[in-house]
């Protein structure tokens, strides 16, 4: 094909229509960022499907706490919500709401004008009313809290996603897929706009990790593990590794005693890589990716974790050690494949 390009004196492009904060302040059920934590960000269970478009899917890091927090309060299973790294977020509501915390385990209350706090029982619905505040205490267990409220959120999606890309920079509205700002407003679409009932009862805990356990992730060898030697590969999974604070929504960033040794020096030509993979650069010192990496890369991957372990690889907090178990990639879907 022919192309021509012609100069003009200005151009607009936008993937998703901006909340005008005109438009933002007249919705009756709001939520405000008082303080965001250590990052605080919008996630649904992502936009697959555009990867040859060089969009990342994106998405939730811990899935099934997602799902989790949407069913105690009756949205649907993937409607998006607030993942919290880190705890210490306050987040302020206008009008009545219903809200389930599920995910990393941090002490959270309800702080009112005229009383005492009130606990909020984790994984379990829960009532505000206007004007009353969600706070989160420092994480205790995990790494990623999710906030689920009733009726979800109500904002221009961007490629049929409300969730935040932190590394392409796309998310919904005029946010851009960066994290959320104090006095940022998000608003909802209320309690009325659920499907279903709420859940009588609190979602069953996960046991996630706290710093100076060891976890087990489960991995596939491959697509790259020749170009290191069998004493690399065998590091790879006798070795434990520790996950460093230099972890983000991009990736965890592990460090071990022992860097994997490779056979073949240099790098190769991009290739496509996907969530789970474990990127090794020239350092020895493995990179596991998380929903928001990038989609090609030109260091060798040497396996990748398997998709039901994904979910528990997103709340790994700093100072968590893992062990990585290769599974043989015709093993029963049921030890492979997540929900």
């Amino acid at each position: 094909m022919t192309v021509r390009f012609e100069r003009l004196e200005r151009e607009s492009v936008s993937v998703a229509s901006p909340v005008a904060p005109a438009e933002t302040a007249e919705h009756a059920f709001r939520v405000e960022v008082v303080r965001p934590g250590l990052q605080l960000v919008l996630e649904d269970l992502g936009r697959p499907g555009h990867a040859a478009l060089g969009v990342s899917a994106s998405g939730t890091a811990d899935r099934r706490a997602l799902r989790a927090a949407n069913r105690a309060v009756g949205n649907e299973p993937g409607a998006a919500g607030f993942e919290l790294a880190g705890g210490g977020a306050v987040l302020r509501f206008t009008g009545p709401a219903v809200v389930a915390v599920t995910g990393a385990v941090a002490e959270t209350t309800i702080v009112r004008s005229d009383g005492p706090p009130l606990p909020v029982e984790h994984g379990a619905a829960t009532a505000l009313e206007d004007g009353e505040e969600l706070r989160f205490g420092a994480v205790s267990a995990g790494l990623r809290a999710v906030i689920a409220a009733r009726g979800g959120l109500d904002l221009p999606d961007a490629l049929g996603s409300l969730s935040s890309d932190t590394l392409a920079g796309l998310g919904p509205g005029d946010l851009g897929g960066r994290p959320l700002r104090a006095g940022d407003i998000v608003p909802l679409r209320g309690p009325a706009a659920a499907p279903y009932a709420v859940e009588p009862g609190a979602a069953p805990d996960d046991q996630l990790p706290a710093p100076g356990e060891t976890v087990v992730l489960r991995i596939v060898l491959g697509p790259r593990e020749d170009w290191f030697t069998q004493a690399g590969v065998r590091t790879l999974v006798e070795q434990e590794w520790t996950v460093t604070p230099r972890s983000d929504r991009v990736g965890v960033r592990l460090e071990g005693a022992v860097p994997l040794e490779r056979a073949v020096s240099g790098e190769l030509p991009s290739e496509g890589a996907v969530t789970g993979a474990i990127q090794v650069p020239p350092d020895g010192q493995p990179v596991l990716f998380l929903p928001d990496h990038p989609l090609t890369g030109g260091y060798p991957i040497i396996g990748a974790v398997v998709d039901r372990d994904l979910d528990l690889a997103g709340q790994l907090p700093p100072g968590v050690r893992i062990r990585f178990r290769p599974v043989a990639p015709e093993a029963p879907a049921a030890e492979i494949r997540g929900d």
